[in-house]
């Protein structure tokens, strides 16, 4: 595949995780930070992202099998994780647990449940589309970035 080819590939994979609704503007101002001193800039937040919210997800995991459930800590573990999401611009991760928060104020330990279920899903699907694209963006070389075609 020539190199202009995989430019326009790692493009098309990067416009179809904001088409998606995968990632949101933050993941565009993360790219705005990247430069020619650090290239690999934002595939490094989003690799610390995965690293640190193991732990949380493992923290939340533990607190759901719980019996009565702990709802102030299962929203601050939330809170945390929530933050993180909103870091990389992860739109649907960030999105399910703005909806387990609202489980949690409702005292709804059956939609935590269920939420966080969907909130893996979301997390790992970004995961590996992340991880796709990053490998590609390697192989190809620096790419135009941070112009979102709306």
């Amino acid at each position: 595949m020539d190199r202009n080819k995989q430019h326009r590939q790692v493009t098309l994979i990067r416009q179809s995780l904001f088409d998606q609704g995968l990632l949101d503007e933050q993941f565009v101002q993360l790219e705005e930070l990247q430069d020619d001193a650090n290239p690999n800039f934002v595939e490094e937040v989003v690799t610390l992202f995965y690293r640190d919210s193991a732990r949380l997800i493992l923290n939340i995991d533990q607190a759901l099998d719980k019996s009565p459930l702990d709802f102030a800590k299962l929203d601050s573990y939330m809170h945390q994780f929530k933050g993180s999401a909103s870091s990389i611009g992860a739109k649907k991760v960030k999105s399910e647990c703005t909806l387990f928060r609202e489980y949690c104020n409702a005292g709804n330990g059956e939609g935590c449940k269920r939420t966080f279920q969907q909130l893996k899903k979301e997390y790992a699907l970004l995961r590996k589309k992340l991880e796709t694209y990053f490998q590609l963006a390697r192989q190809v070389g620096p790419v135009e970035t941070a112009c979102r075609r709306i």
